[in-house]
C-alpha cells in the first residue's frame, strides 16, 4: 500500500472509476450531495446504540468503509464542479483559524459566535 497517495491521485482514481462505468451522467452536484448525506447517515448508524468505550474491530471496519464512501462522493463532487479539493480545504482551514483563534478556542467547544 502506498502511503504517499495525494488527494489529486485519489480524485483521479475516483474519476477513472466513474468514467469506466459511464456514471458521470448520474453524478451531478445535487445527486452527489444527496449521496453524501445518505452515506453520512450510514456512518451515524454505526454509532447508534454503541457504548462509548472501545470500538470493536468490526465496527472500525464499518466506519472505515462509510468514511471512504463519503470521501469518494466528496471527490466526485469536486470533480463534477471542477475545483481543487486541497485548495478548498486549505482555504476553509484559514477561514476557520480566523473564526476560532487559538487564544479563544483552545479547549473550548463553543461555536465561534459564542467565543468572547
Amino acid at each position: 500500500m502506498d502511503n504517499n497517495v495525494t488527494i489529486a491521485d485519489l480524485k483521479a482514481t475516483v474519476d477513472k472509476f466513474i468514467v469506466e462505468r459511464d456514471w458521470k451522467q448520474f453524478h451531478n452536484p445535487q445527486d452527489i450531495a444527496v449521496s453524501i448525506s445518505i452515506e453520512s447517515a450510514e456512518l451515524l448508524e454505526v454509532f447508534q446504540w454503541a457504548i462509548k468505550k472501545e470500538m470493536p474491530p468490526e465496527k472500525i471496519e464499518m466506519i472505515k468503509d462509510e468514511i471512504s464512501d463519503i470521501m469518494i462522493y466528496l471527490m466526485s463532487m469536486a470533480n463534477s464542479l471542477n475545483f481543487d479539493l486541497s485548495e478548498a480545504v486549505t482555504a476553509k482551514i484559514t477561514k476557520n483559524a480566523k473564526k476560532y483563534p487559538v487564544e479563544k478556542a483552545k479547549g473550548n467547544a463553543k461555536k465561534y459566535t459564542e467565543l468572547i
